[in-house]
């Protein structure tokens, strides 16, 4: 394995001898095998540790051992703490998200602060297999289906030519213990899941999976380089001063890739970006949002336009009759189905008598004054008394949203729908909503 990973250290010119490496190390298996190998390939390296607190007692037992190990094999090691659960929720993203943004923000300030060169991390061969059917999943364009990238700016991944059954036995040759992640034994996340499922199944089709999937993206990664100077060409004409030519556009190779490339990197999802290409030569004045954009369609240009976070948060969105998915502001899809119905218990579900809707539906913020009849009630209720009573926090209050039929809220959305809308014996047809 020693000669395996130096030789794709020295193919990928991730770095020199005489570079400075911070390790990023966990204690789980592959950081534990990254060290170690770096240290017999006589690299300088030192190692620094992230507690995200988000385990209990099994987070503190892993940066123990961590700091044990690192005590016993004389390496300097660097520690942190996170409240990584609080940082999520201020700043409204996942938790993997934040974990990650938090470790590498970190990363470069320790890097910048000991005159390290490169911050080395464990990603190996089949976290790049199974990020290559993430993206394949998420439908994140070529790029995604290159895999994990061995460099990007000062981080880089000397195992990607490694598997993790390589690493382990490398470890085990090594006499060298290594912490488990509880959580990487649960398929709640999506990334587990694929690990957990969705490969074995595969391998069922093709035992050698693996390797087809790693020669598939190595070849998408030379493929890649050819794409990305023509996309780079084309979005040089195109684009100017956020704003998209259309006619030259439609010149193009692709303008669908060239609209990808400018757009999806801005938040707007594939199948919107779809959306946009077909309403090219439509009526000026349609508009497409993403979280932090909109683009709006003029008589000959897309001009592109940056939200800020008032007008994020104080927009409106429709949902017209017909429609059957929006990605904005939350996730949904809407059916109508003969009634009746099988019921899904799940705050993610609403069931609505589908004939006493007024479209185009509204999904806002609530305001003051607003009211409805709570499920299961008869007379009506302020939404303010609506939120003190299921003890909302301020922060609950400016993040739930609602749906509105004409003049009547519908849904507190997640929470409670409105009693007048309700199936009854009567309905004739259902309107199924899903988060």
């Amino acid at each position: 394995m020693l000669d395996k990973v130096k030789r794709y250290i020295a193919d990928n010119k991730l770095f020199e001898q005489s570079d400075k490496l911070l390790v990023g190390l966990s204690g789980g298996a592959d950081s534990m095998a990254l060290l170690n190998v770096l240290i017999e390939l006589k690299y300088d390296c030192f190692a620094a540790h992230c507690n995200f607190h988000l385990r209990g007692e099994e987070s503190d037992k892993d940066q123990l051992y961590v700091e044990d190990w690192c005590n016993f094999k004389n390496i300097p090691l660097i520690t942190v703490d996170f409240d990584t659960t609080k940082y999520a929720a201020d700043n409204k993203i996942s938790i993997e998200m934040a974990a990650r943004e938090l470790r590498y923000r970190w990363f470069e300030r320790v890097r910048k602060d000991h005159d390290a060169d490169y911050i080395a991390v464990g990603h190996h061969l089949n976290d790049s297999i199974e990020t290559f059917l993430l993206n394949l999943i998420r439908g994140t364009g070529i790029s995604g289906l290159s895999g994990i990238a061995p460099k990007n700016g000062r981080v880089v991944r000397p195992l990607l030519s490694v598997s993790r059954e390589e690493i382990e036995e490398y470890l085990d040759g090594k006499a060298t213990n290594f912490r488990v992640d509880s959580t990487n034994l649960e398929d709640i996340y999506t990334r587990n899941f694929v690990r957990l499922n969705l490969l074995p199944s595969l391998e069922k089709i093709n035992p050698s999976i693996n390797d087809a999937i790693a020669r598939t993206s190595k070849n998408l990664s030379e493929v890649e380089k050819v794409y990305r100077h023509v996309m780079e060409k084309d979005i040089k004409v195109v684009l100017l001063d956020n704003v998209i030519d259309i006619e030259k556009l439609k010149q193009t190779i692709s303008p669908q890739s060239v609209l990808f490339e400018i757009l999806f990197p801005l938040g707007f999802s594939p199948s919107s970006i779809e959306d946009v290409l077909d309403s090219i030569d439509a009526t000026p004045g349609k508009v497409f949002y993403s979280p932090s954009h909109r683009l709006i369609k003029d008589r000959i240009s897309l001009l592109i336009d940056e939200l800020s976070t008032n007008e994020v948060e104080n927009r409106t969105f429709t949902i017209n009759k017909g429609n059957t998915h929006i990605d904005l502001p939350l996730d949904m899809s809407f059916d109508v189905k003969p009634y009746p119905v099988d019921i899904t218990k799940s705050p993610k579900y609403l069931y609505l008598d589908a004939d006493l809707i007024t479209y185009p539906l509204v999904l806002r913020k609530w305001q003051l004054g607003d009211w409805f009849v709570p499920f299961g009630m008869k007379g009506r209720k302020k939404l303010s008394d609506f939120f003190t009573d299921q003890k909302f926090s301020i922060k609950d209050k400016e993040d739930v949203w609602i749906l509105v039929s004409g003049e009547d809220i519908v849904w507190v959305v997640g929470h409670r729908s409105d009693d007048r809308f309700r199936v009854t014996p009567k309905t004739k047809n259902v309107l199924v909503i899903n988060i």
